[in-house]
């Protein structure tokens, strides 16, 4: 039989009972506070990186392949050939879900009223719609054939207001070259992704239409996307491409790098997350220091009652120690129910919105990563329970004569 389990097992049924009782509620409801935020924001952590950047990626892939002269202005001036041996022969590799083509080109959208730069992306049959599935506010997108070339264009919510312009109206846009050129699109879709630097500069169109503006062959475009299975392998997989796939007059870049200021600004977020998980696990920490200290001081007569039948000063902190996980232990499950239950209400029913503009997100996401909550849940108790082994040893230091003799 196990002694020390055993006692511990009698102790936490009789807590209710004890003067410490009001203690131990306090760490059990620290314990439950301090893993429910810990939960709740990690969950959103992780949903704000995974929701923020899968609209990056989503609208200009995982990496781009250029030109190697080409610069970073929106407008591809550099093309580049798509007989190349990389294309579509990337795409079956392992780990590259697709590979597509695009150009830029920029130019002014004009209605009877209005005037309104813009940034054309030229799409070619290869374009992968499912980003723009997600974040179509209306009408539909086009298709792309490499024998016909389509009139028709995809404006963001943002564009279309500043024009004033619906579905199915069309839109004369102007290029200024060595003589002023223009074209007429009409509307078939309106989007809107919540990133402010695409709302506000993009429309997608054929790609047809800026390969004879820029006079350039069938064959040419600005540059290839490539979209990758898992952004996991983003570096490794942009590193091959550019050393061992490409020309020397070819390079390959990641968003990551093409777009530095919204990644930096996902990584600060890792900093907030370690802060606050940091600071919840000392709240914890300390107040089950505190009750364990209360728990030995009310148990001091029972201390040395046990010493002096011959229990081991070891025998007597396992005691304290199986009391203490008990109600680390509670606390965690209470703490699994608030966070879990709030992070489940948020995801369902989105009952916390955002500032688009500022978050690029109009509701707060939450992320439920499975691995991540075992880990939290296991590093707390582990934490919590180590933290009590150093003073749990002040049962050595009390004598069994004084402590049968202290009421």
């Amino acid at each position: 039989m196990n002694l020390p389990f055993f006692i511990a097992k009698r102790m936490a049924l009789g807590q209710q009972k004890s003067f410490s009782s009001l203690i131990i509620k306090i760490a059990i409801a620290a314990i439950a506070l301090s893993l429910a935020v810990m939960l709740i924001s990690t969950a959103l952590v992780m949903g704000f990186k995974k929701e923020i950047s899968n609209k990056v990626f989503g609208f200009g892939g995982h990496i781009q392949i250029t030109s190697f002269d080409a610069n970073r202005s929106f407008e591809d001036l550099s093309p580049i050939s798509k007989n190349e041996t990389f294309y579509p022969y990337l795409d079956t590799l392992t780990g590259i879900k697709n590979v597509q083509v695009y150009a830029h080109k920029i130019g002014v959208l004009k209605n009877e009223e209005t005037i309104e730069g813009i940034i054309l992306k030229g799409i070619g049959s290869d374009f992968d719609w499912s980003y723009f599935q997600t974040y179509l506010k209306e009408g539909t997108t086009f298709e792309v054939q490499d024998s016909i070339k389509s009139n028709a264009i995809l404006l963001s919510q943002y564009t279309a207001n500043r024009l004033g312009i619906g579905i199915g109206e069309e839109i004369l846009s102007y290029f200024v070259q060595k003589r002023i050129r223009y074209r007429k699109f009409k509307v078939v879709g309106i989007f809107k992704t919540g990133i402010e630097e695409v709302d506000e500069r993009f429309a997608i169109v054929d790609i047809a239409h800026i390969q004879k503006l820029n006079k350039w062959e069938k064959d040419e475009v600005g540059g290839c996307s490539v979209i990758l299975d898992d952004v996991a392998n983003l570096e490794p997989m942009n590193e091959y491409i550019h050393y061992q796939v490409l020309d020397p007059d070819l390079k390959s870049v990641t968003v990551k790098q093409l777009n530095p200021g919204i990644f930096e600004w996902l990584e600060l977020q890792n900093m907030n997350e370690i802060i606050i998980l940091t600071l919840m696990v000392i709240v914890a920490v300390i107040n089950m220091i505190t009750a364990l200290l209360i728990l030995i001081l009310e148990r001091t007569n029972m201390i040395g009652i046990l010493k002096a039948l011959g229990t081991t000063n070891q025998s007597i902190r396992w005691v304290f120690l199986y009391n203490a996980a008990y109600i680390i232990g509670i606390g965690l499950l209470l703490g699994n129910l608030i966070g879990l239950g709030i992070c489940a209400l948020q995801h369902y029913f989105e009952f916390i919105t955002l500032p688009e503009e500022s978050y690029y997100l109009s509701v707060a996401p939450i992320d439920f990563n499975w691995l991540n909550i075992l880990i939290i849940n296991i590093g707390t108790f582990l934490v919590a329970l180590l933290a009590l082994i150093v003073p749990s040893y002040l049962v050595s230091f009390i004598d069994p004569i004084k402590a049968i003799r202290f009421e």
